[in-house]
């Protein structure tokens, strides 16, 4: 009886953990996919199946090289890429087509970063083309982030790293002297490419979720073994989830501009439909 309640015992922390480490950035990969697809269904529905193409050209090569870079950090070996592609039948825009050992520890975890690879690309594109269109806006988001945001436990107060977020992008990016910077402008089109191609696709989910397995299973057997030798490894692995802010304050640009390329949508749908 003890020994099944120790094992359920440590099947729930073992949950629990997972949440604190990767929860974050789950959540903001279903947000940015919920809002990517109305908004493309509104594009759709208004220009056809070609109105996302307008945006393909820079968001869906962002998107296949998020998935490309996390194949080449996790060993797995590319067979076929497809950057951007026009006019397939099935009207897949591009992939990335890779295998891997199945026992490879390493290389089975890496499928859950692979799977998620063009959020961390997405924004990370958005991040460097801030920082090399609009370095002043890039530098006073930066400077109030790291003034505001402090490296802490997730818990419900991280809620406000994100509305402070998107306060602080807004103020830096819609600026009088940003309104009549020609590279402002260049800035939101790329942001507005990115963030409509940044979501993931069914297949991506089902790889990531072959990652996430046996990320949990690694964490059980942590737990086990900590329990074994009386370790805390539940305030180890809160501590170490802190990074989330950080997380959470940079995937606040790829929200908030998915919530403009959402209202940009359905504006144009109003417009013409």
């Amino acid at each position: 009886m003890n020994f099944l309640l120790s094992f359920f015992h440590t099947l729930l922390i073992s949950f629990i953990e997972l949440f604190y480490l990767l929860g974050v950035i789950i959540i903001i990969g279903f947000v940015l996919g919920a809002l990517e697809r109305l908004s493309n269904s509104f594009l759709v529905r208004t220009f056809g199946p070609k109105g996302v193409m307008v945006t393909a050209w820079i968001g869906t090569p962002i998107h296949e090289i998020g998935h490309l870079l996390q194949c080449f950090i996790w060993g797995h070996r590319v067979t076929r890429v497809r950057l951007l592609q026009l006019n397939h039948p099935s009207g897949i825009l591009g992939f990335v087509e890779h295998h891997y050992n199945p026992n490879s520890l390493y290389q089975q975890v890496g499928n859950f970063f692979i799977g998620l690879g063009p959020i961390f690309s997405g924004i990370g594109s958005l991040i460097l083309s801030m920082y090399f269109l609009i370095p002043q806006s890039y530098f006073a988001f930066k400077n109030e982030v790291n003034q505001r945001v402090s490296y802490e436990e997730l818990n419900l107060t991280i809620l406000n790293t994100f509305w402070e977020s998107i306060s602080s992008i807004c103020r830096s990016l819609f600026t009088f002297e940003n309104l009549i910077n020609p590279l402002f402008w260049l800035f939101l089109i790329i942001a507005f490419s990115i963030s409509s191609h940044i979501a993931l696709s069914k297949s991506d989910i089902k790889g990531s979720l072959k990652g996430l397995i046996m990320i949990f299973f690694i964490l059980f057997l942590f737990n086990i073994i900590s329990g074994l030798l009386n370790w805390n490894s539940y305030d180890m692995i809160v501590k170490l989830a802190g990074y989330n802010v950080y997380v959470l304050a940079f995937g606040s640009i790829a929200i908030l501009f998915s919530l403009i390329t959402l209202m940009i949508s359905v504006l144009l749908f109003k417009l013409f439909r």
